[in-house]
């Protein structure tokens, strides 16, 4: 069987396209290789891909190395925290469906035998997983790896820390030039930003979906190993390709089932339940909310890294990394280390492996929390659920019952925070900010760091249509379903409405009758749209549901 390339390179028919390859500087031995796609998210603009361009040429030289040709080409990607807290968030989750259709263009186009991916940040790294599901062809991972943790005074500093420290100089309580002090230390240089936000989430759970070698999600990014990595991992492209080892063998229902497992034990970020249902539809699988407290409620919370604690993901990999997590999973038979990799099977991962630091990976028989770090609730607040960190909340939170304060944006809410009109006991709901309604699901950290900072997170709830960055912490319960603009209940809140929050009992209510909702809902109206034309305006019309992983379908097939 010839190679994909063979259609872009071989025969007369394809001179004019060799030409254009030696426009290139291509050579004739060079047609008779596999030409390997590296698709690199390298920019100036995100901290996390600053360096990518280092990584794809050490993946490069693994290709050659191994006897492929590699070619390099670019990826979009949004930094999060730069597009936090203005219009630029709007645009963050939406760019996943670009990036994963783009990759489809680039790599059906140009005839690659293979591909290896090079994410690093929030949406790069679920948008290239949906397009590895898609294309079905011989895929490598390697992610660009995480931020060092910046350290002031004895203190770790994570991202965490800038946005906590807005919300500390509002109430009064820290000066602008500490804040300054702080801005200066806490990203000390390249790498996803350094707790169990959602880019290391992503990039760890890709370890246990198979798709890298291990490593990937916690090997810092500033490190020669991170180096090694990618040119293993350009030389692993060819023998994958040779065993035409594809996706669709490895992202199977049991990989996504290992993944959730080690989402629970990490505690990640809630970003994880919109990417994980992505993914696996791409790959023919359902997965939803329902799965995920079921692996919920037989996994343990193993670590507690910022921001539900203060270990940054450099000592999760001192402590020996996803392996050493998984080797505590498997203690419990909560893992299938038959489930096929890139490389072997997963057990190939863990086999070996040593829980270093007990105190960063707590023993499977002495975790954290019984239960995973994430949980879905239900009720008729939210009757197709919601999603909360439940690692990251106070046990004073767990259970709680207070009074709507209704808002319906994320800047209305961030300016009531900032301005004293919060109490303790109240529950904040910021609607009209879901896939439809935001556009694009902004991420809420301002708000919740702002609590934080005022000292409010272990005392105020806060509920939203929209998603929270996985640097937030608190009672911040999202993903709300259905939203605001179709029509939701949380649409039909009012200010003093009681909201009882039972997170272990996994549910969520508004205290009114089923009349009451009804005769409400006989007099709502929805808000004109927040946005009238462009990009955005066709993503509100085709996105689904949170709760079916905000996927962009047909019109005609969108689920509502």
């Amino acid at each position: 069987m010839g190679l994909r390339s063979d259609s872009v390179n071989k025969g007369a028919a394809r001179a004019p396209h060799r030409s254009l390859f030696k426009a290139m500087g291509f050579i004739d031995e060079e047609f008779n290789r596999p030409l390997i796609g590296i698709a690199a998210a390298k920019s100036e603009i995100v901290p996390g891909h600053l360096h990518l361009d280092t990584l794809a040429r050490a993946a490069a030289d693994g290709v050659r190395l191994a006897g492929g040709v590699p070619v390099i080409f670019p990826v979009i990607g949004v930094c999060d925290g730069i597009a936090m807290g203005h219009v630029g968030m709007r645009y963050s989750l939406p760019t996943r469906e670009l990036i994963a259709d783009s990759l489809e263009c680039m790599v059906m186009a140009h005839g690659f035998d293979a591909v290896i991916f090079i994410p690093n940040c929030d949406k790069i790294v679920p948008g290239m997983l949906m397009a590895a599901a898609r294309l079905n062809l011989p895929s490598v991972f390697v992610s660009g790896g995480p931020m060092l943790a910046g350290r002031r005074d004895g203190k770790t500093l994570t991202l965490t820390t800038m946005f906590e420290a807005v919300g500390a100089v509002g109430a009064g309580t820290m000066t602008e030039a500490e804040l300054y002090e702080l801005e200066e230390a806490a990203c000390p240089g390249c790498g996803s930003c350094s707790g169990m936000f959602t880019a290391n989430s992503m990039n760890c759970v890709t370890e246990a979906l198979g798709m890298a070698l291990p490593g990937n999600g916690t090997i810092p990014a500033v490190m020669g190993e991170r180096l090694r990595l990618a040119k293993r991992s350009g030389v692993l492209a060819l023998e994958v390709l040779k065993k035409d080892i594809r996706p669709s063998a490895i992202l199977t229902e049991q990989a996504f089932l290992n993944a959730l497992a080690l989402d629970m034990a990490l505690g990640c970020s809630t970003n994880t339940a919109l990417h994980l249902p992505a993914i696996a539809h791409e790959a023919g699988i359902k997965l939803d909310l329902d799965l995920l407290n079921r692996v919920s409620a037989v996994t343990p919370n193993l670590c507690r890294l910022a921001p539900a604690g203060n270990d940054a993901i450099e000592d999760l990999e001192q402590a020996g990394g996803i392996p050493a997590v998984l080797r505590e999973l498997s203690r419990k038979s909560l893992i299938d280390g038959s489930s096929l990799t890139v490389y072997g099977t997963l057990e190939d991962s863990y086999r070996d492996a040593v829980n270093r630091n007990p105190q960063v990976i707590r023993p499977i028989d002495d975790p954290y929390s019984a239960t995973g770090g994430l949980a879905a609730l239900r009720g008729n607040l939210a009757p197709l659920g919601c999603v909360v960190k439940r690692s990251a909340v106070a046990p004073s939170m767990l259970k709680h019952e207070g009074p709507a304060r209704v808002f319906d944006s994320e800047e209305a809410a961030f300016e009531a925070i900032m301005g004293g009109r919060i109490r303790a006991g109240d529950v904040i709901v910021i609607r009209y900010e879901g896939p439809r309604g935001g556009p694009g699901m902004k991420e809420m950290l301002q708000p919740t760091a702002a609590l934080a900072g005022m000292g409010l997170d272990d005392r105020v709830a806060l509920i939203t249509d929209g998603r929270f960055s996985g640097a937030t912490k608190g009672a911040a319960i999202g993903h709300v379903s259905p939203e605001a603009a179709e029509g939701g209940v949380i649409a039909l809140l009012r200010e003093g409405d009681s909201i009882s929050i039972d997170i272990e009992g996994r549910a969520i209510e508004v205290r009114l009758t089923e009349a009451d909702l009804e005769k409400r809902r006989q007099d709502w109206k929805p808000l004109p749209p927040k946005v009238s034309g462009g990009y955005l305006a066709r993503y509100a019309r085709q996105v689904s549901s949170a709760a079916q992983g905000a996927i962009v379908e047909n019109e005609a097939e969108i689920p509502r």
